[in-house]
């Protein structure tokens, strides 16, 4: 298994195309006018083969009408597109809203000429607003007439908001003798904490199998990789994560959730995920650092993620670490009111590799140490609980004066 980067022929050509480096996958992008700074703003993924597809969704109840119409659509046979703007989330927009995603849908399918079941669709920006569907049918024709390999790498940066960078990941796995690729794209900077999903992000794969082992394998990886990052506690109406697969690296269909193709597969398309979700992290509005929280020898799995998403999400905990300020006490205390049962007389906290309190309570440590620590942009802070065998990994960032100046003037 590889992972790929960003890479050129010796001519200068790219030969990554991101989201349509998997075979018999293009893309085309446009500014449309829908983003207040201009640049481009909608994305479309195209299979040129009938694919199977698999999706999760966000749990909040308060769901935007493109995640309506796509779970409605989820349940088709076969899907061939993805159309997805950013500059307006078309949430609480009511039926004429949910109109709106049905009109984008039937304009791209009424180009590929394909069902307009086929066609998923996904918004993202400011809640409450209509979009433009003058400017969007605009950004449909301009994005279906520069469809090609070479514009999937523009995918991650149409479907941006406040993220600061486009994030981007693939690998390739041998299944029965064939290599398939499995490519993604994910958007998510503010609004992201577990639930499923925590952003918006599309999967695209070669690879042959079936819709049903599709779902089992994305259900199975999103546990361990989107719902275990968070930047600020909050779920958005528009969480989206979606997985076209068309079989054209023709290996031998996988037909079922089991067996050594299925297994490989899944870990390849957690790796792509993890990428994915690591990122999302990283790029948390105004944050500064990537924190990892590792919750170990917990006494049972649940437990530990209880711990893991209350320290991730501590308001106390986050700006310690935006101060490169070792406040251990913050993150016991976090842990404490976490719901979890522990014994905190065996609790080790280690930042980085500088244990900074042991059975519950503070030990002596180089101040200057930890602040080096606390100052490289990724930090990993270690609870152990010392009274089990489960653990997890959860990913956040620390929390700067940057977020509140982005949320306070998002409308504006």
């Amino acid at each position: 298994m590889s992972s790929k980067k960003q890479e050129s022929s010796p001519s200068g050509k790219r030969t990554d195309f991101s989201v349509a480096l998997p075979k018999g996958f293009l893309a085309g992008t446009a500014a449309s006018g829908l983003k207040k700074r201009g640049g481009e703003d909608l994305a479309i993924i195209f299979s040129e083969r009938p694919a199977v597809a698999a999706a999760v969704f966000t749990q909040n109840l308060v769901a935007a009408a493109p995640v309506l119409l796509s779970r409605e659509h989820l349940r088709n046979r076969t899907h061939r597109a993805i159309v997805v703007n950013s500059g307006g989330a078309n949430a609480c927009t009511g039926e004429e809203g949910l109109n709106d995603a049905r009109q984008t849908v039937s304009l791209v399918a009424e180009y590929f000429n394909c069902d307009d079941r086929e066609v998923f669709v996904a918004s993202t920006g400011v809640i409450g607003q209509r979009l433009d569907m003058t400017k969007v049918e605009s950004g449909v024709r301009s994005a279906t007439a520069e469809l090609s390999r070479e514009r999937g790498w523009k995918v991650a940066e149409a479907i941006m908001t406040t993220d600061t960078r486009p994030k981007r990941a693939s690998r390739k796995v041998k299944l029965g003798g064939k290599t398939v690729t499995i490519a993604g794209v994910a958007k998510g900077s503010g609004m992201i904490h577990p639930n499923m999903a925590t952003l918006l992000s599309f999967v695209t794969t070669d690879a042959a199998i079936t819709k049903v082992a599709l779902q089992a394998s994305l259900k199975q990886v999103v546990n361990l990789t989107f719902n275990r990052v968070s930047v600020d506690g909050d779920t958005s109406t528009n969480d989206t994560l979606m997985a076209l697969a068309n079989g054209a690296a023709e290996n031998p269909p996988i037909a079922k959730a089991s067996g050594e193709d299925f297994d490989a597969f899944t870990k390849a398309l957690t790796e792509v995920c993890c990428d994915l979700a690591k990122e999302v992290a990283r790029d948390g509005e105004g944050a500064t650092k990537l924190v990892t929280i590792h919750v170990r020898r917990a006494p049972t799995e649940r437990d530990a993620e209880k711990i893991a998403v209350t320290v991730a999400t501590s308001p106390l905990v986050k700006t310690a670490l935006a101060g490169a300020d070792a406040n251990w006490g913050r993150i016991l205390a976090a842990a404490g009111r976490s719901g979890a049962k522990f014994d905190v007389s065996k609790v080790e906290v280690k930042i980085g590799k500088l244990v900074v309190a042991r059975n519950g309570r503070g030990v002596p440590f180089s101040e200057y140490h930890a602040l080096e620590i606390l100052k490289r942009d990724e930090v990993t802070i270690t609870i152990d609980l010392r009274q089990g065998e489960a653990e997890i990994t959860e990913w956040t960032c620390d929390m700067t004066e940057g977020y509140i100046r982005i949320n306070a003037d998002y409308r504006s």
